[in-house]
């Protein structure tokens, strides 16, 4: 084990929410978002008019969750991308959905469906949600109900939802990997594969007094962060761990995973610090490369989505011409083939 901090940066509020972001993180701090590369320097600060409670990044945008609202956010500059959705009673959490777009899950028992850019699809009547657990497909999702049970919900023409088990969990990680972390009111710390029936394989990892707050698995496997702050490495050999770090420093109650060589601790008074295994360098080119990838993917979007816009507007105006050209180069051919006819009719 060599993890080590590669830079930290404290915030001048209280920070309610973080997340990954292209091989950095975004940190909510009082009323201002705050983007930083993989680095440590600010890519961008933006105010927002409420505290953000829990962002989610995909493909050049932040899904954010403030007040009674949802939000869309551009990486590239902070910029709203629309004026916002909103429910009776809020939201508390948020996914992207496997190929774009975004789960939202309501305080008053519903999923919402929303596209990636903001926009309403659906609702699911679901019951109280107390945690997202995690896609495994783009139908099926899991999540952890209020009373701490886990439920398979398909999300497709045909809704319908089940619960895996009668087992009740005190606390269940993120799916990551297809994998997750859950522990028993007993204490007991699990791991398990899940499908949409049950379980591919579950197994007890260890029965050690451990109250987690939030689990990640790296490119050495497991991490997870302690109520007293210390994040704990867990080797999947029952009753045995390979390592603790943050001794006699509180790390807080806030985990985030970047790559599977980097992740982030933050304490809710502001202090961000970056972790980095440089015993995993493979794994970090590799990382590095996906966050680029992932960059230029959302660099890609913002153009594509700047070039329909444009073609929209030419098409409105009468410029079919234009239209079609733009059309053509963004690969929509039911829409040239549309707009050739209509020249034909004499629409220009």
């Amino acid at each position: 084990m060599s993890w080590s901090i590669s830079w930290s940066w404290q915030a001048s509020e209280r920070i309610s929410a973080i997340a990954a972001v292209e091989g950095g993180v975004v940190v909510s701090n009082g009323l201002e978002l705050t983007l930083i590369e993989s680095n440590g320097q600010i890519r961008w600060t933006v105010k927002t008019l409420f505290r953000v409670h829990s962002i989610h990044y995909q493909n050049g945008v932040l899904a954010a969750l403030a007040a009674h609202g949802f939000y869309v956010i551009s990486t590239t500059d902070g910029r709203m991308l629309h004026e916002g959705r909103s429910t009776f009673g809020g939201f508390n959490d948020v996914l992207a959905r496997p190929g774009g777009g975004w789960i939202l899950s309501g305080k008053e028992g519903q999923l919402h469906l929303f596209s990636h850019e903001g926009v309403g699809i659906k609702r699911f009547k679901t019951g109280k949600v107390r945690r997202l657990v995690g896609w495994l497909d783009r139908e099926h999702i899991l999540w952890q109900s209020g009373d701490g049970r886990l439920w398979c919900g398909r999300l497709g023409n045909n809704y319908s939802k089940r619960c895996l088990e009668d087992r009740i969990w005190s606390w269940v990680s993120r799916l990551d990997q297809g994998r997750l972390l859950l522990q028993t009111s007993s204490g007991e710390i699990w791991e398990g594969v899940p499908h949409p029936f049950g379980w591919d394989y579950i197994e007890k990892l260890q029965s050690d007094s451990l109250e987690p707050m939030e689990g990640i698995r790296c490119g050495d496997g497991w991490w997870v962060l302690g109520i007293e702050g210390l994040l704990y490495h867990l080797s999947g050999i029952q009753g045995e761990s390979d390592g603790v770090l943050g001794q006699a420093m509180d790390l807080g109650d806030l985990l985030q995973k970047v790559t599977t060589d980097s992740m982030v601790t933050a304490t809710r008074n502001g202090l961000i610090r970056m972790w980095k295994a440089p015993h995993l360098a493979d794994s970090e080119r590799e990382s590095r490369y996906r966050a680029a990838a992932e960059a230029a993917i959302a660099r890609d979007w913002d153009e594509r989505k700047s070039m329909f816009d444009k073609a929209r507007q030419a098409e409105d105006e009468g410029r079919l011409s234009l239209a079609v050209e733009l059309y053509q180069s963004l690969g929509r051919q039911e829409d040239v083939k549309r707009l050739l006819k209509r020249q034909k009719e004499g629409g220009e």
